[in-house]
């Protein structure tokens, strides 16, 4: 399963660009401009207003993935043992919850009617990388039970 691997690695380079791209463009009103907001500058705005919301998010959006990454890497490497898998699956499935929750904000701002926003590429990437996490850690966990 060399693929799996590639595609885990892959994942060490992909979450730094999801975090820097842009996840949503938002305005006030439809006749201003729009803002790019990616994780990294979600994060940045929260530490300015609240900072338990912003460790939390940090913790979920880029320590949770990349650590699950890493852990993942050093299985596929037999540089740490597959009794991790299950503590690694958790941290994919908090990852996920990121993923849930821009998506609940994008749904609340447009129910509202009072900004506009719209999807851009990056949370496309973001859930990509999310889910392809979560799949190669589910493979690697149903290869340790063979």
């Amino acid at each position: 399963m060399a693929a799996l691997k590639w595609i885990n690695l892959s994942l060490l380079v992909l979450y730094p660009v999801a975090w820097v791209a842009p996840l949503i463009r938002a305005g006030l009103l439809p006749l201003f401009g729009l803002s790019e907001i990616s994780v990294l500058t979600g994060i940045q705005a929260l530490w300015a207003t609240d900072v338990l919301l912003a460790l939390i998010v940090t913790a979920f959006a880029l320590i949770a993935p990349y650590m699950k990454t890493i852990g993942l890497a050093l299985v596929q490497f037999h540089l740490l043992s597959r009794r991790a898998l299950p503590g690694l699956a958790l941290m994919g499935k908090l990852a996920m919850a990121d993923v849930f929750l821009i998506a609940l904000y994008i749904t609340i701002v447009k129910g509202i009617g009072i900004g506009r926003i719209e999807t851009a590429w990056g949370l496309y990437l973001f859930t990509a990388c999310i889910l392809a996490s979560l799949l190669v850690g589910l493979v690697e966990t149903r290869r340790s039970a063979d």
